[in-house]
């Protein structure tokens, strides 16, 4: 019986019951909707910086392991600027290049310059890690949406079922009659923003945890990068 019933509420289109839905429904719809369509928006802006980096991400490695003198790999560099990688070779690089001028007593011949100590080389460390802060926060953006569209749309979409349900009831207490013709707009009505607030909440919940997951890949190489960058310098200038 109660399949029955379900199907008759959704013999129509949802232009009708939408039609019938109270102005606080249409509210929570709109919102539902706006919420829906600027999750994916994000979903493929994101899927296409997420890609793009990676892609960088793996060229800049290599060519930083082909190279044998991190000068050699400043040339590069600016080619993968999708990569957080390509930031902090420059951020690294540039320090370096500071601390080795700073030694140089202002100018001298490159035979003079002093050598880096550990504070030196934990000075470019600091530098990097600021710049990788910087990265992953760029990264960052937009991904929050996504989740506060998957925790904020089922409840939201719960009022409406609410509303729907108290629709239903009103519709039945204002003509006394119970029949499926009195309270099917009400329950259509629920059921639809059951529908939509799940809708909009289970594509931006699964898109979240593949951002966080593509982001803790993304700060994980770029540590590592870090590490290199500053044994290298170390093994360069020791």
């Amino acid at each position: 019986m109660n399949s029955i019933i379900i199907l008759d509420i959704f013999s129509g289109t949802v232009w009708q019951i939408l039609k019938g839905t109270s102005p606080f429904g249409i509210f929570i719809f709109s919102v539902l909707v706006i919420m829906s369509v600027v999750s994916w928006m994000i979903i493929f802006y994101k899927w296409r910086e997420f890609r793009a980096a990676e892609t960088d991400t793996i060229s800049s490695q290599q060519h930083f392991k082909r190279t044998r003198q991190l000068a050699e790999a400043a040339g590069q560099a600016k080619s993968y600027g999708q990569s957080p990688l390509s930031a902090l070779f420059r951020s690294g690089f540039e320090e370096l290049s500071a601390l080795k001028e700073r030694k140089n007593e202002g100018g001298a011949l490159q035979s003079t310059v002093h050598l880096l100590d550990d504070d030196d080389l934990e000075l470019i460390e600091m530098s990097m890690e600021k710049t990788l802060t910087e990265e992953i926060a760029r990264f960052e953006k937009k991904v929050v949406f996504l989740a506060t569209t998957g925790s904020s749309a089922p409840f939201m979409g719960l009022l409406g079922t609410v509303v729907g349900i108290m629709n239903a009831f009103w519709s039945i207490g204002e003509r006394g009659n119970a029949s499926l013709a009195i309270v099917a707009p009400g329950i259509a009505e629920a059921l639809l923003a059951t529908i939509v607030g799940l809708g909009a909440a289970i594509p931006a919940v699964i898109a979240y945890n593949w951002a966080n997951n593509k982001l803790k890949v993304l700060n994980d190489r770029s540590s590592g990068f870090i590490l290199d960058f500053v044994s290298r310098a170390k093994k360069e200038n020791r």
